[in-house]
């Protein structure tokens, strides 16, 4: 499974998102939401945003339960 979190600099709730995935022992890959005019123009302000195997999964305020879920029906 690959797992990607969506983020940007000084967002709380991006780091809420990230310390929950780790605490799953997910380490995913960041991807900065203004670094990426693609990312930027899909999820402004959608952020966070995870992905699984490319599919959302969670965003904005994203709870560690639902991303457990997602993880254990790996989609």
């Amino acid at each position: 499974m690959a797992v990607v979190l969506i983020t940007r600099q000084g967002c709380h709730l991006c780091d809420e998102a990230l310390t929950a995935l780790r605490s799953l022992g997910v380490e995913p890959e960041l991807q900065d939401v203004d670094a990426d005019d693609r990312l930027h123009d899909l999820y402004d302000f959608r952020v966070p945003v995870v992905l699984l195997d490319g599919r959302i999964v969670g965003e904005g305020r994203v709870g560690r339960d639902e991303l457990r879920r997602a993880l254990d029906l790996g989609f």
